[in-house]
């Protein structure tokens, strides 16, 4: 098949092993792929990934011998791939198993490609009348309603967004679902108009006073934005740190400490409400995407998503 590697020799290959599931899993033949900040890292050497790429995907099952009623059915799919018997699995903290596989990007080929293989009970249908476009924001979205999950927002609280880029999109829209005054920060004044129909205030300078914010999610990936994050945040609160950095960083925690200020590390969430969202509209994903690449020409694909302020790229066999 057809696949895009990273590696020692980084390129698109035409003869790549065609993916052979297991009993437990499917084969899904991959309609389109949603680039993501961890894909850019990965092509520079972040963890010293070699494989495919791609952990955004929505695609049709083509194979699936433990659940043979979802094949020719479109779906989206989690990207932890858990042991379900270890300690942590059996405490239902699945995506935390020291054993997992992880979608393209630890152990398992991802979907920059024609093909991927995942678990079956890892797949979501998609609701007919979601167009693939919108679908294949379900990981990210998921990962935004994890931030409900975790309860870090206030429902009749002020809650600021670090970040307009696709997650702070994202986050911004999902923190409105639950009645808090939302607040993004960014540096681009023209994607307000992404957020207008949820009535979120957007800033393009910096936001005063500090200490004022219930919640402050960090979505820019910046080294330095816990910081600040810590200096927004007012005494009890809750800085959610949404996205990780290559960058070292010395940080002084006085703030926190002073403060009583929580940190809560937030990663992969619910798929769910996520696909509930996108197919009833209450969040929206329009006006997100910026190009579209043929899997051919993935690694242009990577080198567009790599500059800086671009929305969402996909990558289409």
């Amino acid at each position: 098949m057809q696949a895009l590697v990273l590696g020692e020799q980084a390129g698109v290959r035409s003869d790549y092993p065609l993916p052979a599931p297991s009993r437990t899993e499917a084969l899904v033949r991959v309609s389109v792929a949603g680039v993501c900040r961890t894909d850019i890292e990965l092509s520079k050497g972040y963890m010293d990934f070699a494989g495919v790429p791609g952990h955004e995907f929505v695609g049709v099952v083509e194979e699936c011998v433990a659940l043979p009623g979802i094949v020719g059915k479109r779906v989206v799919g989690e990207i932890n791939c858990p042991c379900l018997d270890c300690r942590l699995c059996r405490a239902g903290l699945t995506n935390h198993c020291p054993s997992r596989t992880v979608l393209g990007i630890s152990g398992r080929d991802g979907g920059f490609a024609e093909y991927v293989v995942l678990p079956a009970g890892n797949l979501h249908e998609v609701p007919d009348g979601l167009s693939d476009e919108e679908a294949v924001f379900a990981e990210p979205l998921a990962a935004a309603f994890r931030i409900l999950q975790q309860g870090a927002v206030p429902t009749d609280g002020d809650v600021l967004v670090m970040g307009d880029g696709k997650l702070g999109l994202l986050a911004a829209q999902v923190a409105r679902l639950v009645g808090a005054s939302v607040h993004v920060v960014g540096r681009h004044l023209e994607r307000a108009e992404l957020l207008r129909h949820c009535s979120v205030n957007f800033h393009e300078a910096e936001v005063t006073p500090t200490h004022s914010f219930d919640a402050v999610v960090e979505c820019t990936g910046d080294a330095d934005a816990l910081a600040q994050a810590l200096k927004l945040c007012r005494p009890g609160g809750t800085v959610v740190l949404k996205t990780t950095t290559t960058e070292p960083n010395t940080l002084n925690l006085t703030e926190a400490v002073v403060n009583e200020i929580k940190l809560l590390g937030s990663r992969c969430g619910p798929f769910a409400p996520a696909l509930r969202a996108l197919a009833d509209g209450t969040v929206r994903v329009g006006g997100m995407v910026e190009a579209t690449y043929d899997l051919s020409d993935g690694l242009a694909a990577l080198e567009h998503a790599a500059r800086s302020g671009t929305l969402k790229i996909l990558i289409q066999p």
